[in-house]
């Protein structure tokens, strides 16, 4: 009798530990957005995806947090409330959701991903997983499907000397290589007259100026390499940077569209929440 009652203890043991070895699917997913003030591009990119998102995965409970502090009180003072990663995250829980799938839908792995990313990892203990996607530019197979997408919807005529130049935020962290990388898989892929450059990192617009010219580039299309086109889009790239080219003696023609417009963009972060995460 007791070496009856020893094995069958040994094998429910197994079958537990088997049990946790088992990843349980997500019941909840969050979409987290840096935000934006902007309705039309926040209709247009991060309602879309939202939308996109939920039709993807009917299964599963719904939420989306904003990361950005300032365009949160922004809209606070408009009545348009907005949770952070935590408050969304916390309420889940308080739904009985304790296992989430987060999905950002920054363009690089930078300073916004590693906050993401801490205030992600306090809250881990209340939750069975926390599942986080990858950004949009994450790898090199990630950087040759956005270059066809977006070489593909911006081509460039190399007999009329047409460029187009493709302008990210940039960050002050590592993660800025990115864009170097993506410059250089344009070039790479066939690409040589798409270019990027970046506001606030590397490659600079004095970068991409130098280059345009060696290349005896006479027209430039500016195209926003941000997930919506907000405040960098508006001013930065069709204000201070369309001036300073022209002032290089280029013509400049604008296409302000965040990249979370382009259907091909939404269905690269769907792809990353089937299939990849860290």
């Amino acid at each position: 009798m007791r070496k009856l009652f020893l094995f069958i203890t040994i094998i429910l043991c197994a079958a537990y530990v088997r049990a946790q070895d088992v990843v349980m699917p997500p019941t909840a997913v969050l979409m987290v957005h840096f935000g934006t003030t902007y309705d039309d591009t926040r209709a247009k990119t991060i309602d879309a995806i939202n939308a996109k998102v939920k039709k993807e995965f009917p299964g599963l409970a719904f939420a989306e947090a904003y990361t950005s502090k300032i365009v949160m009180a922004r809209l606070e003072k408009r009545a348009i409330r907005k949770e952070s990663p935590t408050d969304a995250l916390l309420r889940l829980r308080g739904e009985g959701h304790r296992r989430i799938l987060i999905q950002p839908s920054y363009i690089i792995d930078g300073i916004e991903m590693e906050r993401l990313c801490k205030e992600t990892d306090n809250l881990r203990p209340f939750f069975d997983s926390l599942t986080i996607g990858t950004p949009l530019l994450h790898s090199v197979e990630d950087a040759e499907q956005v270059c066809n997408i977006l070489a593909g919807r911006h081509p460039a005529d190399t007999k009329k000397r047409e460029h187009v130049l493709f302008v990210g935020h940039g960050t002050e962290s590592p993660a800025t290589a990115l864009y170097s990388q993506l410059d250089y898989v344009m070039h790479a892929q066939g690409h040589p007259n798409h270019h990027v450059a970046t506001i606030e990192g590397y490659p600079t617009l004095e970068t991409a100026i130098r280059e345009m010219k060696q290349m005896k580039c006479r027209k430039v299309t500016l195209v926003p390499l941000l997930f919506v086109a907000g405040d960098h889009a508006n001013n930065d790239i069709a204000v201070e940077w369309k001036q300073q080219l022209e002032e290089q003696g280029f013509s400049v023609d604008l296409h302000i569209e965040g990249l979370g417009e382009v259907p091909e963009i939404q269905d690269q972060y769907i792809h990353k929440m089937k299939n990849g995460s860290k």
